[in-house]
């Protein structure tokens, strides 16, 4: 009787996925196993780590009717992967690939293990990573013309899935870990798509609107693979503007993630080498005001509170106050990326990285680096009614708009009135950001005159 053996990563799911579908189509008895990396599990901050517990435990009741349970095993998946395939007499090992460069070398060490009986599927993007390619058959360092490649390759077909008796035992048990944030495995994936298509037509005009949040929310799922990009591609492409918008973000995700397979460098050094020369700010008190929520500008603050207590923001939300880590502060990208990884539940590193690297004007594609986001201007022309920083800055909830975007500015009756007292109740800004844009303008000048 042949026996298939499934390892499970970040591709949580069995519906549309590649992988599993193999498996259970060209074997008889199939094992889904899931190696608990420790490098992976305390490397992840608390939010991932509760989602993930989450995750796993949906997939394994997902898994019973089919006769089994989902196999957890902790340790080196370099040593894990081959000693359960010998344990099981698994005549194949199947799994989804990866981009990070990590990823990259502990697969490649257990593809080497397992030699003819390795077989690799691509089920976490809609085009596997490097097909997307120039003319000449180079990566694409800018999205614009990889996006028009992305739409107009077809997609390669993935195998229909079979009927293989699951087996397994629980093996050592998915981990003890708090409550998730968000219904977990497919049925809550589903859900988030089903009524984010009932406001996809809003998209294109609402999408930059923390006060109305018109997103997804499916970035967590994408980097679990609790929902396989295709699904999400399928069921909301369309004629409209909201559609083509929210495709060209999933087309987004899949850049990034072919710039870091392409360019692994870029996982801790600047695509473009000339802003590693950047005099960056040792400003550990900077650092940590900006992580709190406590810089004094309503809408950094608002951002960096909601990913404390959510484990996620706002994309706009996040791109302010990014740049004003980067650009207001001139504090290196780095130690943002690093922060932002540890407490996003969508902490995926293709995707940090490269956004890090496109606000810090350092990447693929990235911003000009004399574009400095304004966080005065941006929070009053993206939360005009300050429902955002309300939300998430509550000694601020009775100030009128505009003032609640920039306090300092309010007269004393007005501040008072509130019950605002700055410097007490809610700091004055830590830096002047006319004088910071100045700044780091120049600082980014001397890097790249050497």
């Amino acid at each position: 009787m042949s026996v298939g053996l499934v390892w499970f990563r970040s591709d949580l799911r069995l519906g549309d996925n590649p992988a599993w579908a193999a498996a259970t189509s060209s074997h008889e008895r199939v094992t889904a196993l899931f190696v608990l990396d420790p490098v992976l599990w305390e490397g992840s901050g608390v939010h991932r780590r509760n989602q993930l517990a989450a995750h796993l435990r949906a997939l394994d009741e997902g898994l019973r009717p089919g006769g089994g349970r989902l196999r957890v095993r902790r340790g080196d998946p370099r040593e894990m992967i081959p000693a359960e395939a010998r344990a099981l007499g698994a005549d194949r090992v199947f799994w989804n690939s990866d981009v990070t460069p990590y990823a990259i070398r502990r697969d490649a060490a257990v593809a080497a293990k397992l030699a003819s009986r390795a077989e690799v599927q691509a089920g976490r993007f809609v085009h596997a990573p490097g097909r997307v390619l120039t003319g000449d058959g180079r990566p694409f360092r800018v999205f614009t013309p990889f996006y028009r490649q992305w739409q107009a390759i077809p997609w390669e077909a993935w195998p229909e899935p079979g009927d293989a008796r699951v087996d397994g035992e629980a093996g050592d048990g998915i981990p003890e870990a708090g409550p998730p944030l968000m219904e977990p495995g497919e049925a809550g994936a589903e859900g988030r798509l089903e009524a984010f298509l009932e406001r996809v037509d809003r998209y294109g005009e609402e999408r930059d609107r923390p006060d109305l949040d018109t997103t997804s929310r499916l970035s967590a799922d994408l980097k679990f693979g609790t929902i396989s990009p295709r699904t999400v591609a399928r069921r909301a492409e369309g004629p409209g503007e909201g559609r083509e918008a929210f495709v060209r973000q999933l087309a987004w995700r899949e850049f990034y993630a072919q710039v870091l397979g392409a360019f692994p460098v870029t996982r801790h050094r600047a695509m473009r080498p000339e802003y590693d020369g950047v005099a960056w700010r040792d400003d550990p008190e900077g650092l940590a005001v900006w992580a709190e929520g406590r810089t004094g500008y309503p809408f950094v603050d608002a951002a960096m509170r909601q990913l404390r207590a959510e484990g996620w923001i706002h994309n706009r939300a996040r791109m302010v106050a990014a740049s004003f880590l980067v650009k207001d502060l001139l504090i290196d990208w780095r130690l943002g990326e690093r922060y932002f990884l540890e407490w996003l539940v969508d902490g995926d590193v293709a995707q940090n990285v490269g956004n890090w690297q496109w606000v810090a004007g350092t990447g693929a594609d990235a911003a000009p680096y004399f574009r400095v986001f304004n966080p005065v201007t941006q929070g009053r022309r993206f939360d005009p009614e300050g429902e955002y920083v309300r939300r998430w800055v509550p000694e601020l909830a009775r100030l009128p708009a505009p003032a609640i975007h920039a306090p300092w500015e309010a007269a004393p009756a007005v501040l008072a009135a509130a019950g605002v007292v700055l410097g007490e109740t809610y700091p004055v800004p830590i830096v002047d950001h006319a004088e910071a844009r100045a700044a780091v303008i120049a600082a980014y000048d001397a890097a790249r005159r050497g």
